[in-house]
């Protein structure tokens, strides 16, 4: 009788792809691999590995959630005694301590239905881009409200809560946990080491476009499906690409015309100063999680970046329903 299960996504993931299917093949696991329509060979590189290929259908958007679904409906068909299922992203290796402690960690605590440990950046001196990716991984351990891309499920849960919603381009993995504590589960973080990730991440072009596909997604899981995850993410990048500029400008017009240019000129000097002074706070916050003064400087201009491409996705979100 089969108990766990891996299922891997993937597109055009090349050498990562190969690296990912190994790692989980040594821990004795059957696994089932979900193509993107990758054009990189990657379905040769699975097939000859002897992992089962799901290939997606291009006819429909590709996304994550549509490849988890997919690959773990034919697991469960292949081996229906299957209890657990750790997903995990085509760009990332297993860590040979996880699967043992998340599996002891579920049967431990029976009201836990996700675990998840530490993801880490492969190569974090590769960029600065990676380099924040490996410290927005680090979150807090014990009992959190989500997971990220690799996690491993009870089967009876998932199947319980419904599993992915294939229609969620973006944040996914929150939604679904929503759903798995609705019927009276938990999500748990273990301190120990989970996957090694590849971003290879090298523009800042790179990096908006992730931001944008963010607040796409976060403003999508929360109109449709109620999700309050990131309630605070969506709302402060209006408050900084809409609401800081044009309240500066209508109180300085306003002090212009009552009481002259020079106090309007002061005023704006200090409207324009709390952008950077939230950078600061932004790098302060870095310093206090470990970054090196540089990085932690990087940290605070990139999260600024992500309150504009933020709000860019939460408006092509609005003008697409519109």
């Amino acid at each position: 009788m089969v108990s766990t299960g891996v299922v891997v996504i993937g597109r055009n993931e090349g050498e990562r792809l190969n690296q990912c299917l190994a790692s989980v093949l040594r821990v004795a696991c059957p696994v089932v691999y979900a193509d993107s329509q990758s054009t990189d060979g990657s379905v040769g590189v699975a097939q000859s590995l002897g992992v089962t290929v799901v290939q997606l259908d291009p006819a429909r958007p590709m996304n994550a959630a549509r490849g988890r679904k997919a690959g773990f409906e034919r697991l469960l068909q292949m081996y229906p005694t299957l209890q657990r299922v750790l997903f995990l992203d085509g760009d990332c290796e297993l860590d040979a301590d996880f699967l043992p402690a998340a599996q002891a960690a579920m049967l431990a605590r029976p009201e836990v239905a996700v675990v998840c440990g530490r993801r880490r950046e492969r190569h974090p001196q590769a960029s600065v881009y990676n380099r924040m990716a490996d410290l927005e991984w680090n979150t807090p351990v014990g009992e959190c409200e989500s997971c990220g891309g690799d996690a491993l499920f009870s089967v009876r849960a998932y199947v319980q809560a419904g599993g992915f919603d294939d229609t969620v381009l973006a944040g996914e993995e929150p939604e679904l946990c929503r759903r798995i504590r609705r019927q009276g589960f938990k999500v748990l973080r273990i301190d120990v080491a989970m996957s090694w990730h590849d971003m290879n991440m090298h523009q800042l072009s790179q990096w908006w476009r992730r931001g944008v596909r963010t607040g796409y997604g976060a403003l999508d899981v929360r109109r449709r499906h109620g999700v309050q995850d990131f309630d605070r993410l969506l709302v402060s990048a209006w408050v900084w690409v809409l609401a800081w500029p044009l309240v500066s400008m209508a109180l300085v017009a306003g002090v212009a015309f009552s009481a002259g240019s020079a106090a309007a000129g002061w005023l704006a000097l200090f409207a324009a100063s709390l952008l950077p002074l939230q950078l600061l706070r932004v790098a302060r916050t870095g310093r206090q999680r470990g970054l090196a003064l540089p990085d932690a400087l990087a940290y605070g201009a990139l999260m600024m970046v992500n309150k504009w491409s933020c709000a860019w996705g939460q408006l092509k979100w609005l003008l697409e329903k519109r």
